[in-house]
């Protein structure tokens, strides 16, 4: 296993599925995204997660997306695979998929629907890590999931080599602390929660991974810049901007159909969502289009 946890430290944006107009995966629109990314200066991509309409997709259509990626970016960032599935043997196709791609690391919620005791959760973590050699990364989501992760259960994955951080989207920031506490400075915490990302940082989250910074990513990649230079006040005030966005983000049925159309308007078509994620409607374009000219004033003044 190839890891160096300098390697995963900084700003990780939560790929957004990039679809044709038949609602299909469109590998040239996933590849301008990504660029697009890379060129911002960001640390690596999350791909296939939330943001990602990970459990929209077929095992298929997840490695089309992941292929497309790595073939644009592959070499300039790190790229993190979440392979969740119902099915572990869909997780470990995927995560077999992952390392022959050349993939950095795996992570994946627990296994979703059944309401599994923390046994069954491990061991299907276990036949993840067991398929690839590669570093592995907690998912923890209990708000979509329904399972918290304990802090037993984490003292059990901290026994196996290959467990080397958590992705936290839990909402209460002392998770990051309870988490460092048990893991140490060797587990990598990411937070989950974009609202929070300076508070995540003080509460000892080393890094980050967001949906949205998908439309923002000079907005993170700055406020990552303030907290990292000792500028906690200069960090707390770019927070509250993002924040403000991210409430209008959410004011729309779909937070990923807005994100879509924000960064359509960016310059990049990737399609609408999924169902049963629903889109915008065409009465919300409006709307649409003034929260995109919010977010390019915020980042123009950001770089004053």
């Amino acid at each position: 296993m190839n890891y160096n946890k300098e390697d995963l430290k900084g700003i990780f944006i939560a790929f957004y599925a990039c679809f044709d107009k038949e609602n299909n995966i469109s590998k040239e629109a996933t590849k301008k995204l990504a660029r697009f990314y890379a060129d911002k200066g960001v640390k690596g991509l999350y791909v296939g997660g939330s943001s990602g309409e990970g459990f929209l997709l077929t095992v298929d259509e997840r490695k089309q997306m992941l292929e497309a990626v790595m073939e644009e970016v592959g070499q300039e960032l790190k790229i993190i695979v979440h392979v969740g599935a119902a099915a572990t043997k869909d997780s470990i196709q995927l995560s077999k998929h992952a390392e022959k791609v050349g993939a950095y690391a795996l992570s994946a919620v627990p296994s979703v629907y059944y309401g599994l005791p923390e046994r069954s959760i491990e061991l299907h973590w276990k036949n993840i890590m067991d398929s690839a050699d590669l570093p592995f990364i907690i998912y923890n989501i209990p708000q979509t999931t329904g399972y918290s992760l304990s802090n037993n259960l984490l003292k059990k994955m901290l026994t196996y080599p290959k467990v080397v951080g958590i992705k936290n989207s839990s909402m209460s920031t002392f998770d990051i602390q309870r988490f460092k506490a048990i893991g140490g400075e060797k587990l990598l915490v990411f937070n989950g929660p974009d609202e929070q990302y300076i508070s995540g940082r003080i509460m000892g989250a080393d890094s980050g991974i967001g949906g949205t910074y998908g439309v923002m990513p000079e907005l993170f990649l700055k406020a990552e810049k303030y907290f990292s230079n000792g500028k906690l006040e200069k960090a707390q005030e770019l927070q509250f901007v993002i924040n403000d966005i991210i409430i209008d983000l959410l004011s729309f049925p779909s937070l990923y159909g807005a994100a879509k159309e924000i960064v359509k308007l960016r310059g990049i078509d990737i399609g609408t969502t999924r169902l049963p994620l629903e889109p915008v409607d065409e009465q919300d374009m409006p709307k649409i289009k003034v929260l995109y000219e919010k977010i390019m004033n915020a980042i123009a003044k950001s770089t004053l």
